[in-house]
């Protein structure tokens, strides 16, 4: 090795020109990098460790931080221009920013100096800017492996990743392989920056536009890696070997001891040049030479624990959980759960509605204390509920569908409970009264008393036909609470596509059109409710609402001031970002299983990021304002015209609302039988052509079949926590939860949203699967239906089961905890005179 020169890739015997190589200049002051405390950290610098000395855990480095850059290549060739602007852009790199950010820089091709123990020692990172093959023997590699276990940096550049083909260790510190598929032609692509916070990343955009040669990878390393920034491979032609949506690019991790980061980019002249990709460079710089700390644990799937809090019923109680519908965490860290009202499976179910027990079922509160790990039985509410009723006389999704805490529940102890009350159905009328209200638990005993209710708002809705009753609520910063109500409509009698059929109806309700409901402004079914509740049990209008409930129009419709959202079709599980106050949701589409060109979309399961007051579409459009065809009476069977989802109007004979209604907006996720985020060629109307051939999607970490969007939260990291030893990462802090009941190809992901656009309807910048971290499988947790992030920063997750309309010995309450620790290297390892 050389200090002042360096050789031109080729052969180590092979003549060459000499090259200037520049050393950055530290300030005077910055000492080592070593792991010095407190006297000796007073004493000035420490002597240059040796192999030797590191093996007992002195991190490398001398005095001074010092980056070296190995070149040496397999290949016979000459000068390497790629090689040139990588070791200018490095040194450039190591001279500039702050001066407790600055390195020094040296370059050699020669490989002994992987078995020179005492000038390898003096690196706290080596950067492998090199092409493939055997670049290192036996020996050279046991020194890179011993360098790395006394604590050393590695960043791998590009074909750094075919360097060692033949060593399992040198793919466990690169992290993948490439495949032999890999396109050959630099392309422009976008990459997905997800790590928001990684100094490699940090400062990048959330979509980067730049041209590169675009690896494949003979295996995914996601899961074993902790990926930064993903390629999307629908902006450029991936070739034969694509990777698919998950295609990592740069990532990460703690290695053997050390800390390794590599970049598939980087395989051309001018991404040298890029201000960006510098930034990226110095980023996984600072990181492996200690100045900076970084979590590269975060995604890898090892570090993370799911268990199962708790057990099976005992035979013929609900001891332990009910049918589960939803869950919600306390301050103190107990979670009150509750079951919708289905019942034991062994138990026969009543099904006459001549009988006054129609439907009966119990709907259960149940609180698990983490501190004891008891379950116990808060309180059951007697609920129009269990299996039976409902136009097929088998099910109904009505019972106990939601359940809130106040803000001030440390003190007051209030439960809120969205339900269906048994006692005020009309078996005449087949109709019911929905109800949200207040009960008081008694911390001493976690028992719920009934007999403190106080009714803050209820409404009508049919039980003749099944289905469709949302249930989620969840709080703003302000002290408003949200209520998701299903459009109290049947799933038949539309052909599985828009539902507006006006013809089906009972004793003059139908069941069957849902303009009646989710499309009118005077009903509170098909909507996402925002009131503000106040102490003595009644609740005001906040400002902002969609309707003030005072509006009317030339038919003189009315609207309901409650209402926030409108246009939504089953909304289960809704959530509120009470850093930002933006509304978070997710609800289940019709059934149709492809697109019509006579009809419409098919069946399109939705999550929406809600920013203002606004009407989703359903019935009238879906998607990214994918309209319907209207249908109408005399005959609902004929197609009328598509509606227009800028002027929708509801001319629904079952209307009592206004006509003209406000205009749909875009919704930010969508995904169908066929996949995620179809979209269409449209007329010059605005009307998709519908031709499944014609599809192109716009969301392709997607997958459908069968669908039921079950929303998450998003993840805020607590700093305060720090007594939390099993609370998720700051790498998710800001990452919306979005996932599905079922656990096959349906997603189970944390997405990343541009603010940006998210409120009109912008797709998701960012998306990684969490199927690995939050396990799926008839032992893992199969039928999601809900999910919660705790104070103690771990995630709850409730398993439905796997019988419908019961509970069952796989439904139960789950905790998923991470294991994997803070960030590296640990703060008294840093670099001396580091910030971060």
């Amino acid at each position: 090795m050389r200090s002042t020169s360096h050789q031109r890739p080729g052969k180590a015997n092979r003549p060459t020109r000499g090259r200037r190589v520049l050393t950055a200049v530290l300030t005077a002051g910055f000492v080592t990098a070593g792991l010095l405390t407190g006297s000796a950290a007073q004493a000035g610098p420490a002597p240059e460790p040796t192999l030797t000395t590191m093996s007992v855990k002195s991190p490398p480095g001398g005095a001074n931080v010092r980056v070296l850059i190995f070149y040496g290549s397999a290949a016979p060739g000459g000068e390497s221009p790629l090689v040139n602007a990588g070791i200018e852009a490095i040194e450039r790199i190591g001279l500039t920013g702050p001066a407790n950010e600055r390195f020094k820089v040296e370059a050699t091709d020669d490989a002994s100096v992987f078995t020179d123990e005492t000038k390898l020692g003096r690196f706290n990172s080596i950067v492998f800017l090199t092409g493939g093959g055997d670049v290192l023997d036996p020996e050279q590699e046991a020194g890179l492996e011993a360098y790395m276990e006394a604590g050393g940096g590695f960043v791998g550049l590009h074909d750094a990743a075919r360097a060692e083909p033949y060593s399992d260790w040198f793919t466990g510190l690169i992290g993948a392989r490439p495949a032999a598929s890999s396109p050959g032609t630099v392309q422009r692509a976008t990459v997905e920056v997800g790590d928001r916070r990684h100094p490699a990343t940090k400062d990048l955009p959330l979509e980067w536009r730049r041209p590169d040669l675009w690896l494949n990878w003979t295996r995914n390393p996601s899961g074993a890696v902790h990926t930064v920034a993903r390629v999307r491979e629908s902006t450029y032609q991936p070739g034969t070997g694509a990777n698919g949506w998950d295609h990592p690019v740069s990532w990460c991790r703690d290695y053997d001891g050390g800390r390794s980061f590599y970049t598939g980019m980087g395989g051309t002249v001018s991404s040298y040049d890029e201000t960006d990709f510098r930034a990226h460079l110095r980023g996984a710089l600072l990181w492996t030479t200690r100045i900076a700390r970084a979590d590269c644990k975060a995604t890898i799937a090892g570090n993370y624990k799911a268990e199962r809090l708790t057990r099976p019923n005992q035979p013929g109680q609900s001891d332990q959980i009910g049918e589960p519908h939803g869950l919600v965490t306390a301050p103190d860290g107990r979670v009150l759960y509750i079951g919708r009202g289905g019942g034991d499976a062994s138990q026969p179910v009543v099904t006459d509605w001549n009988d006054p027990d129609i439907g009966k079922g119990r709907g259960q509160i149940h609180v698990y204390d983490p501190e004891t790990g008891r379950v116990t039985l808060a309180g059951e509410l007697t609920v129009f509920g269990n299996k039976g009723g409902g136009d097929e006389l088998v099910k109904v999704e009505e019972g106990l569908l939601g359940i809130e805490l106040d803000p001030d529940f440390e003190a007051n102890g209030w439960v809120y409970l969205h339900y269906t009350p048994h006692s005020e159905i009309n078996r005449d009328t087949r109709m019911a009264q929905r109800r949200v209200s207040r009960f008081t638990l008694d911390p001493a005993t976690d028992r719920l008393d009934l007999a403190s209710e106080k009714v803050l708002l209820q409404w009508p809705v049919q039980i003749h036909s099944c289905c469709h009753a949302g249930g989620g609520m969840t709080w703003d910063s302000k002290g408003n609470l949200y209520i998701a109500t299903g459009d109290n409509n049947s799933s038949g009698f539309s052909g599985g596509y828009s539902g507006n059929n006006p013809q089906p109806n009972f004793k003059g309700v139908s069941f069957a059109d849902a303009r009646r409901t989710a499309g009118n402004t005077n009903n509170l079914n098909g909507k996402i409710l925002r009131i503000h509740p106040e102490p003595d049990g009644t609740y005001t209008l906040p400002e902002g609402n969609l309707f003030t409930g005072r509006e009317t129009d030339e038919g003189g419709g009315k609207t309901r001031g409650e209402i926030y959202v409108m246009g939504v079709r089953n909304p289960a599980r809704i959530f509120v970002d009470q850093r930002t106050d933006v509304l978070y949701a997710g609800w289940v589409g019709p059934d149709a299983s492809a697109p019509s060109p006579v009809w419409g979309p098919a069946k399109y399961d939705t999550f929406a990021a809600i920013t203002r007051a606004s009407n989703r579409g359903w019935p009238y459009c879906m998607g990214d304002k994918q309209p319907y065809r209207d249908r109408n009476l005399p005959d609902p069977s004929q197609p009328l015209g598509w509606y227009d989802c800028d002027h929708p109007k509801n001319e629904s004979p079952n209307n009592d609302g206004l006509v003209n209604l406000p205009p749909v907006t875009g919704n930010n996720i969508w995904y169908s039988p066929q996949g995620g985020g179809p979209d269409f060629p449209r007329d010059a109307a605005g009307v998709p052509s519908y031709q499944q051939d014609q599809a192109t999607y716009r969301l392709p970490w997607l997958k459908g079949g069968g669908q039921a969007a079950m929303n998450g939260p998003v993840y805020r990291y607590d700093d305060a926590a720090a007594d939390s030893t099993v609370k998720w990462p700051a790498y998710w802090d800001g990452k919306w939860f979005v996932g599905d009941f079922y656990d096959a190809d349906q997603p189970r992901n944390a997405v990343l949203m541009d603010p940006r656009t998210q409120g009109d309807g912008g797709l998701p910048v960012h998306s990684e699967s969490l199927k690995r971290i939050v396990p799926v499988g008839n032992d893992g947790i199969k039928n999601l239906m809900d999910w919660k992030f705790g104070p103690d920063g771990a995630l709850y997750v409730l398993d439905y089961g796997r019988g419908f309309f019961t509970s069952d010995a796989k439904s139960a309450l789950w905790r998923v905890t991470y294991t994997g620790g803070g960030p590296t290297p640990a703060a008294d390892q840093l670099a001396r005179g580091a910030t971060r």
